[in-house]
């Protein structure tokens, strides 16, 4: 019986890792890690609301577990444009809970990042991306697995229009796709994820969604 801790609960891939994780023997507590009181009701599910910018608290939610699942991001709009602030999400976040776990010496973190990260791009979204990888990737973590899907196809709670217009457009058109671009349902990231966990492969591995797919087959 593990503990996983979840960071990004109320997002899209996130949302369906607090749901599954719910409904699997295999974890006895799943710690949510949040900034805000949000409604979650369930037996085996603890809500730790927090300032991840408080790092004796943040170290506390993560100490003692075995996965760690972080599924955070932010966008502009929310940030109103400010990259300081889209990257205290964005790389703060994912990078401390990586040093929290390896500093408590948990077994497995698991990350969303995007196909494309590559810390050496001129695009702002995906350098920040490829940056969190590079530093996750030298840390003392038994096993860590990175999630680089595409087009991600689901109902977010927070209306995106242009993105919805996409994932209509994508649907038919996914056979096209390279592997790597194929756009894929964001049930399927968490189930993988939480397969991946439960594989515990050590080092560092990266999985597009091919590998994503091939995980649940």
């Amino acid at each position: 019986m593990k503990t996983a801790v979840l960071i990004g609960a109320t997002g899209l891939i996130g949302s369906h890792l607090l749901k599954f994780l719910q409904n699997d023997d295999h974890f006895s507590e799943i710690r949510v890690l949040v900034r805000r009181q949000v409604a979650i009701n369930h037996l085996n599910v603890k809500l730790i609301v927090l300032d991840f910018e408080d790092e004796t608290a943040f170290r506390n939610g993560i100490t003692g577990c075995d996965s760690v699942f972080v599924a955070v991001g932010t966008t502009q709009k929310k940030v109103n444009g400010d990259k300081a602030a889209y990257r205290k999400v964005d790389y703060d976040i994912p990078v401390n809970a990586a040093k929290f776990c390896a500093e408590a010496g948990c077994k497995s973190f698991l990350l969303v990042s995007s196909v494309g990260a590559d810390s050496k791009s001129g695009n702002f979204y995906l350098k920040l991306k490829g940056e969190v990888e590079e530093k996750i990737s030298s840390m003392s973590i038994p096993s860590i697995s990175i999630f680089r899907p595409s087009m991600l196809l689901g109902n977010r709670q927070e209306s995106r229009p242009m993105e919805s217009i996409a994932q209509v457009i994508s649907r038919p058109l996914g056979a096209l796709f390279p592997s790597k671009y194929k756009p894929v349902k964001a049930s399927d990231v968490a189930r993988a994820m939480i397969i991946a966990s439960k594989q515990n492969t050590p080092g560092f591995r990266i999985y597009h969604y091919r590998e994503m797919i091939a995980l649940m087959a």
